[in-house]
């Protein structure tokens, strides 16, 4: 027997939608705005220069978040305090080794899920809209099946959110020795701190907190822990968009210091 929409009774309705409302708009700023992001960041990683705030003259650590952490061949090597040790060619960039986990920490994040299916794949594209694709497996197929190592991707992220806060740490060092505040200190500051805050609002983040308990009242430091992460997480989504921003902001105030565009003012 017939179930369903296209069961006996059912109105037969041959719009894709019957939404009069511009659904259209989120997703398609989704698309724009995605898009725009991974193409400034990926001229940036491949640029190869203007990474570490000394290069324009400036006595300041600053390193731009999308070299760290610095260990190719080709590194300054006062930005290179993890060791250099990967080879120095156009197509490899001077993170290499960092940059693959966050881009998939961030690809398999659960609000970055919904972003990109409901716009580049338009799976739906919004609540009540049919999607043009004519057969659904969710993510029990590859490459989909690989969102369930999110979790996993969570640890490294958190791994190297640690080494962008040392990163924010030195950019209160002068090159030469001495401490001091800049602009960039706390524009690296503000982008780590936001980078924190989206990596704890993470579901897996607030999984491991209060996951498999049966009883809050026995756990009352893993409770505290989950209610803190539960409220970073009703913001994840603008938390995620707020970071692409302060990544872009911070790695394009160091490129400006690194090619003299700009003179960071600090009091070192």
């Amino acid at each position: 027997m017939t179930t369903g929409t296209l069961s006996p009774g059912r109105a037969r309705i041959t719009a894709r939608t019957l939404r009069t409302d511009k659904y259209w708009v989120s997703p398609l700023l989704t698309v724009i705005g995605i898009t725009a992001w991974i193409t400034y960041a990926t001229v940036r990683v491949f640029m190869q220069n203007y990474y570490w705030g000394a290069q324009g003259g400036e006595p300041v650590r600053y390193l731009t978040p999308f070299y760290s952490p610095c260990i190719s061949k080709g590194c300054v090597a006062a930005a290179a305090e993890w060791g250099q040790f990967l080879p120095d060619v156009w197509w490899l960039p001077y993170a290499a080794l960092t940059l693959p986990f966050l881009f998939l920490f961030r690809f398999t994040c659960y609000y970055y899920r919904k972003a990109y299916y409901r716009s580049f794949w338009q799976s739906p594209t919004a609540c009540a809209v049919n999607e043009p694709h004519k057969k659904y497996s969710g993510e029990s197929r590859f490459p989909l099946l690989g969102q369930n190592a999110h979790r996993y991707f969570f640890y490294i992220a958190a791994l190297i959110s640690i080494i962008n806060t040392i990163d924010a740490f030195h950019s209160f060092q002068k090159e030469g020795g001495g401490w001091g505040i800049g602009v960039g200190s706390i524009v690296l500051t503000a982008n780590v701190i936001c980078l924190w805050a989206y990596t704890a609002s993470c579901h897996s983040c607030r999984h491991i907190m209060g996951g498999r308990l049966t009883n809050f009242s026995k756990h009352p430091l893993r409770y505290k822990g989950w209610t803190f992460v539960s409220k970073l997480n009703n913001k994840h989504q603008q938390l995620a968009w707020t970071t692409l921003a302060t990544l872009v902001i911070a790695d394009f105030y160091v490129m400006a210091v690194a090619a003299g565009w700009i003179t960071d003012f600090n009091t070192f």
